[in-house]
């Protein structure tokens, strides 16, 4: 996101792994380019909303929790959006 140290490359790392947790933990079946893109969409998601609260998160272990925290959000709101 902001930080220098999470490239192109790391972040579609790390939203992958982002996405792929809150798959798991909401209990969806999603893909894998599918997992990427929450992972990567939820942490700017997510970093907004924190930043509003004023938390800040930095580094690849920041950027995975707002990830996770992120596509967690996108993914209750889609199926919110189904009904």
């Amino acid at each position: 996101m902001q930080n220098p140290g999470v490239g192109w490359l790391a972040a579609i790392i790390i939203g992958g792994i982002a996405g792929w947790l809150a798959e798991m933990f909401m209990k969806s079946n999603m893909g894998v380019l599918m997992n990427i893109i929450l992972g990567i969409v939820g942490a700017i998601v997510a970093n907004l909303i924190l930043s509003v609260l004023g938390i800040s998160l930095a580094g690849w272990l920041g950027y995975l929790v707002a990830g996770f925290i992120g596509a967690c959000i996108l993914i209750a709101v889609a199926r919110a959006i189904k009904r």
